[in-house]
């Protein structure tokens, strides 16, 4: 099950300086959603506060919980239950295989919950054709790699994706795979995706493209769209 993002009156300040600023934003459950903008402009900003990696003042609301008004741990609590990250370098642990990296999040579950974490991480795995072998992710492609990470990502079963620059890593033919099997996994399992990215090739498979520019939203379009 996804979950609808609600913003209102989002602000970032750091000391005198205000880093972000959207007065309202409104996603369907489901919606895949991309993020452009130039280098600099609040794009990671504004994904690390939907994440609440970032405090922020106004109202991030999730479904009907307010990731602004809650405490840092309550906040983490909700990134573990309905996030999932992931990010541009990927952040393995080298020397661990592919299926020990994707299912790390079994380690900071309940004992019920660890074994179908477990099997979950080697059904994306598979899923996205990452080799199951005794090799440690070290000796990985950079393709490779990334699809570990997605698939650490959808292991727990989010209802939430949150991608910073997927696809930065990668050369093209790597890229284009990547995107094919992200969002072909968001679309059939319902999820939201909201992905901050230079890569047009992603965009332009996406529903709507947030545009952000000096910290202000400025522009929010259908994908398609004159």
């Amino acid at each position: 099950m996804s979950l609808p993002l609600d913003v209102c009156d989002l602000s970032v300040v750091a000391g005198p300086r205000t880093l972000l600023r959207v007065p309202s934003l409104a996603v369907p459950a489901g919606s895949l959603i991309g993020v452009r903008g130039p280098s600099g402009a609040g794009k990671s900003t504004f994904l690390q506060a939907l994440s609440g990696l970032l405090a922020a003042n106004g109202s991030v609301r999730w479904g009907t919980t307010d990731l602004a008004r809650l405490s840092s741990e309550r906040r983490t609590a909700f990134r573990a239950a309905h996030m999932g990250l992931i990010f541009q370098d990927f952040l393995l642990f080298d020397e661990l295989s592919p299926r020990a990296n994707a299912s790390l999040a079994a380690l900071f579950s309940k004992r019920g919950a660890r074994a179908q974490i477990d099997a979950r991480a080697a059904d994306r795995l598979d899923r996205l054709g990452v080799p199951q072998d005794s090799r440690t992710v070290a000796s990985y492609s950079g393709g490779e790699r990334q699809r570990v990470a997605i698939s650490r990502a959808l292991a727990t079963d989010p209802a939430i994706l949150l991608a910073d620059e997927p696809t930065a890593s990668l050369d093209r033919p790597a890229a284009d795979r990547l995107i094919e099997d992200l969002v072909a996994l968001a679309r059939d399992s319902g999820k939201t995706l909201i992905a901050v990215s230079h890569d047009l090739h992603l965009l332009d498979r996406l529903d709507r493209v947030l545009t952000i520019e000096d910290g202000q939203l400025t522009d929010d379009s259908p994908v398609g769209a004159s």
